[in-house]
């Protein structure tokens, strides 16, 4: 499998995906961490890849969804968008009702 097969296998398999530096634990950049706190007060349910692991997928997902930076929040196959995006969404409650019309929340 190629990496854009990978991409695209990790993002229709999955309700949401976040693309980002380091780990939900230990996020490796502050647009990384704030994105996981948001997601965290969401009760979200979400897989993360972290892009330092695989270099050839962070430069194919740059190309692939054609947006440049990290991280990369991708709900029900369809990206949504980086740090300042998922903020704003959050903060007018539409964040949360994405993630659960794809049975992304914790319950």
């Amino acid at each position: 499998m190629n990496v854009i097969e990978r991409i695209k296998d990790q993002i229709e398999n999955n309700p949401a995906v976040l693309y980002m530096k380091g780990t939900p634990d230990f996020p490796q950049c502050g647009f990384s961490g704030q994105v996981v706190q948001i997601l965290d007060m969401c009760k979200a349910k979400y897989m993360y890849i972290n892009i330092f692991e695989d270099p050839e997928l962070r430069e194919a997902l740059k190309d692939y969804s054609n947006w440049p930076t990290y991280p990369q929040l991708y709900v029900n196959g369809e990206l949504v968008g980086g740090c300042d995006i998922i903020i704003d969404l959050h903060k007018k409650g539409e964040l949360v009702a994405m993630l659960a019309a794809v049975d992304a929340i914790a319950l």
